[in-house]
């Protein structure tokens, strides 16, 4: 833990260098924090701070900049921003004048967060759960052609034609249907594949084709993105060099950056913070990811992310993405979760 004037010079040192994008002096610490100290007692401790990771220099006789190490401590010792009152009531107000479509609402997220931390964001759909089977039957087309009919959790149905080299009735098909129903109601298909070598022979042939579409239904049920704010970070310092632009774009059309939100996704509804090298992408090393779920509890869930240089502000960032995160899953409750009426989410958040 650091000293508390140690503390007020690191943070010092990092709201001006947010601001500045330049190295911070000791002269422009004292300046700022109004210290009743010698500018040697302020230089002393920004040599402390270098020595312990907190800050780095580009050389001895320069500024001082945050590090990773530095921003780390000052999101864990901040005490839980929140968004000012007035813009909690725009942003509230804004969801209430869109169409009550989770597109839409996610959609707006991901304007809304880009324009107010002027920093890109990511909103994602809900994950899908693994499909699941839940009921089969098999109807007799011809003695050795059958209707395989798949339902699914959630109301679908997939069906598909299958040939025997022998001839079926549709009394056995019935039975064969009720104890694969027996077996395999309600499990996934990863579930099935792990009981497919206990069944008969025309049994496990019926079952690939189930297996089959399965896949085909699990394949299709991807998570969509809502990406805005390009445009933010083509002005920030940071991004001069295309080259880190173009990596960080290459990892959205890969959906890499999806993959970096589902990774370090909290295993709660608050908000995460992974600063610079804690990436495993190094394309995203000099940047972090703010981050937090949004959804009904105990269905699936999606992110919101806000994606920017490690030189972010931070408290901002944070109380923006809380919000919206909390708004669009009283929304999603509301509008899916049977809750009646639509009320204003300010007055308790």
């Amino acid at each position: 833990m650091l000293k508390p004037r140690e503390e007020l010079i690191l943070s010092s040192i990092i709201r001006q260098y947010v601001l500045r994008v330049a190295p911070v002096s000791s002269s422009n610490v004292l300046d700022e924090c109004g210290l009743d100290v010698s500018s040697a007692t302020v230089r002393n401790d920004v040599a402390r701070l270098e020595e312990e990771g907190y800050i780095v220099r580009p050389h001895h006789a320069a500024g001082s900049m945050p590090s990773d190490k530095g921003y780390r401590y000052h999101v864990a010792n901040m005490r839980g921003p929140e968004l000012p009152l007035e813009e909690q009531f725009l942003i509230n107000h804004l969801f209430h004048q869109v169409e009550d479509k989770l597109e839409e609402w996610l959609n707006l997220a991901a304007t809304l967060l880009s324009q107010q931390v002027k920093n890109v964001a990511i909103v994602t759909t809900p994950r899908s759960p693994a499909t699941q089977y839940k009921h089969l039957e098999m109807v007799s087309i011809q003695p050795h052609l059958v209707l395989v009919v798949l339902v699914l959790h959630g109301a679908k149905v997939r069906q598909q034609l299958v040939s025997f080299e022998d001839a079926v009735t549709q009394e056995d098909l019935a039975v064969m249907a009720g104890h694969l129903n027996r077996l395999f109601t309600g499990q996934s298909l990863a579930q099935i594949e792990l009981k497919i070598a206990e069944l008969s022979r025309i049994e496990q042939l019926i079952m690939q084709h189930v297996l089959r579409m399965l896949q085909a239904e699990d394949s299709h049920s991807g998570q969509e993105m809502f990406l805005e704010g390009w445009h933010f970070l083509i002005n920030q310092p940071e991004f001069s060099q295309g080259s880190r632009l173009l990596n960080l774009i290459r990892l959205a059309e890969q959906k890499k950056l999806v993959d970096l939100m589902t990774l370090h996704d909290s295993a709660d509804y608050g908000v995460r913070v992974v600063i610079g090298r804690e990436n495993k992408e190094e394309a995203v090393h000099d940047c972090s990811l703010v981050i937090s779920r949004y959804g009904l509890p105990g269905a699936p869930l999606g992110s919101i992310a806000v994606v920017g240089p490690t030189r972010m502000e931070y408290e901002r960032t944070i109380a923006v993405l809380s919000y919206v995160s909390s708004l669009i899953s009283l929304l999603v409750t509301e509008l899916y979760g049977g809750t009646s009426g639509r009320r204003s989410y300010v007055a308790n958040n």
